[in-house]
């Protein structure tokens, strides 16, 4: 088992320029995603110079940034002045607004319009085929499906993620991305059912040097981890003796 044995490219996920930077710099990380909450909590106030920081940091890799008006209208307008940053930027569009209204007919006039959507937050077989009849067969386009939310329900996201790859091949263009990852397996999972990306966290990612680490080997660090950090934190038994 090894990270270069792996087809699916990875994609980091994150909105802090540190953090990108680091990234960026790491050959194995083809892309880049990002979305408001991420960006709310990596402190970002203002969104246009953020996104300008974060394109010189990637340079010409694949990045993502989301609108985030709730109308349609106003999501279009969002999304062409977004797409006007950079060559390189895939927008995403969420698959509903609040309301719960369908987004797909936006989703079809910026694909037909040559916008690089990134259509968000997807977690059913449904919605992947909807989403991907929307799409310009001459564009190129991801859908990103949630499997680690799915996952968070109880449910198997690999039969989802299968069946979405299946759908996915009327349009050649749009790639999968297995979404909100919760562990480095997830990464092989995604490989199997054939998802061209997965997009995850730094915590997670700079975990990679743990793919095929001995497991002796790790029991045996995790046995001193415990061991150091007792013994750093001062803790001791008064042990009573035997009658």
């Amino acid at each position: 088992m090894t990270i270069s044995s792996v087809k699916v490219k990875l994609f980091a996920d994150g909105a802090d320029l540190a953090g990108i930077r680091e990234m960026a710099a790491n050959p194995a990380i083809k892309g880049f995603t990002t979305n408001p909450t991420l960006m709310r909590k990596a402190g970002v106030s203002d969104y246009r110079a953020f996104a300008l920081q974060a394109l010189q940091a990637v340079n010409d890799l694949p990045i993502s940034f989301e609108v985030f008006a709730d109308e349609f209208g106003e999501m279009e307008k969002q999304a062409h002045e977004i797409a006007s940053w950079g060559r390189n930027i895939y927008v995403k569009i969420p698959v509903t607004s609040t309301k719960g209204e369908f987004g797909g007919p936006l989703v079809e006039r910026l694909s037909r319009a040559g916008v690089q959507v990134n259509v968000t937050a997807l977690m059913t077989v449904d919605q992947v085929s909807r989403v991907t009849e929307r799409l310009a067969p001459e564009t190129p386009a991801i859908i990103s499906v949630f499997a680690g939310r799915i996952a968070d329900t109880g449910r198997d996201p690999m039969p989802i993620m299968a069946q979405a790859v299946k759908i996915m091949k009327k349009r050649p263009k749009a790639e999968l991305i297995w979404a909100s990852p919760r562990e480095l397996l997830n990464i092989f999972q995604a490989d199997e059912v054939g998802c061209h990306i997965i997009t995850a966290t730094n915590d997670i990612l700079r975990k990679l040097s743990l793919v095929g680490k001995d497991l002796d080997a790790y029991s045996l660090e995790t046995v001193e981890m415990f061991y150091k950090d007792a013994k750093a934190a001062g803790y001791s038994i008064v042990t009573r003796a035997a009658a």
